[in-house]
């Protein structure tokens, strides 16, 4: 199967503008560096192409000085750095470029938000465009998939999720052996270099928690007792696990009225298969007692990816009463309040009495197997 187009490349080529920089960022294996270069080609120009995992690109950095850097790019006009969060003092150092080499273009890409953020976020202020890249999305798919075959694919990715070397993988098992290996080898390597962390086992066992109360909200203060950790622990490592894409923190919706609940969170993977596999269980869903949290985890990773790629402003929530009535969805968006609850086999559903009190002008919607695909796009 051919490399799908992604989303985003179209706008991320128009923002490839002289004296500005470019950033893509995502969890490792989502594709970046193969979306870049597509861009490169797309751009024809020749280009500099450093990487923030070799040394040498260090050294070759290391010299904050406009004549280092001229020196270094010569009769180049373009530049890309893969792994650019690896790179001490990088926002700095792009800043002098962008500022004083004229009609330099850069496209930088890193596999973690934390450190690319703290380091090229306040130097490149007004001279950045950032852009989010996940997993295939439902709508990448379409390129080569029918609404016939959808569905029967959509069930597979309940479970094996959207990475995007999996569609060259036909074989379950050797699918369940490429997941295992992205946890233990790839996504949890970003945390443990990060400020020196060593305790791989706590952080594992913490994912593993969250992955079990999918749709459910997370008490900092239980996670820690039952970890051994503090809460304050806790709080700081799902931080974490959310800037190098792994989860996805939802907060609940208020306006004060006394009955909400608005005290802890909600926790999502951002791809079904890594939560898959931080739980061991790649069972197929029609022997699964897990489904309706797989369904409400996969249509919010997708609803973000949607969100992202369209730029639809939105601010997410989820809501809940101490009478146990909730919505698994909220979007505040252009004054309007929208709820949404997913269901994986349709029927009926209807708004909750004490959120149509509360909100009569908002409006409600069930997202099933039937009507998914026009709300991710």
């Amino acid at each position: 199967m051919d490399n799908l187009v992604r989303e985003l490349s179209g706008r991320i080529l128009k923002k490839v503008q002289p004296n500005k920089v470019l950033i893509v960022l995502g969890a490792r294996r989502v594709g970046k560096t193969v979306l870049v270069k597509e861009i490169l080609n797309k751009i024809g120009e020749p280009v500099l192409i450093l990487n923030g995992e070799d040394i040498n690109a260090h050294d070759k950095l290391a010299i904050r000085t406009i004549e280092n850097y001229k020196q270094l790019l010569g009769s180049y006009r373009l530049l890309y750095i893969d792994e650019a969060q690896k790179i001490p003092e990088i926002g700095l150092k792009l800043k002098l470029m962008i500022d004083e080499i004229e009609g330099l273009k850069i496209i930088v890409s890193g596999s973690s938000s934390f450190d690319i953020h703290k380091e090229a976020g306040e130097p490149l202020t007004g001279r950045k465009y950032s852009f989010n890249l996940y997993a295939f999305s439902e709508k990448e798919y379409n390129q080569v998939e029918d609404s016939i075959s959808k569905i029967d694919k959509v069930r597979e990715r309940l479970v094996f999720g959207n990475y995007p070397e999996l569609i060259h993988i036909p074989d379950q098992s050797d699918k369940i052996d490429y997941l295992n290996e992205m946890v233990s080898s790839y996504l949890l390597k970003d945390i443990l270099a990060y400020e020196n962390i060593k305790n791989s086992q706590k952080i594992f066992n913490l994912l593993r928690l969250i992955a079990f109360q999918l749709g459910g909200e997370v008490s900092l203060q239980e996670l820690g007792n039952q970890l051994g950790i503090s809460k304050n622990t806790v709080g700081k490592y799902l931080d974490l696990l959310g800037k190098v894409y792994i989860i996805h923190k939802v907060e609940g919706f208020s306006r004060n009225l006394r009955k909400e609940i608005t005290k802890n969170s909600r926790w999502y993977f951002l791809d079904n298969g890594i939560r898959n596999a931080v739980i061991a269980n790649f069972n197929p869903i029609i022997s699964r007692n897990d489904i309706g949290q797989l369904w409400e985890n996969y249509m919010i990773s997708e609803r973000i990816k949607y969100q992202e790629y369209s730029r639809v402003s939105s601010n997410n929530y989820f809501w809940r009463t101490y009478e146990q009535q909730e919505i698994d969805w909220v979007e505040e968006r252009d004054g309007t309040l929208f709820g949404y609850e997913f269901k994986w086999k349709e029927g009926k559903g209807k708004m909750p009495t004490q959120w149509k009190k509360a909100y009569p002008d908002s409006l409600f919607k069930i997202i099933n197997q039937s009507n998914f695909e026009e709300w991710i796009g």
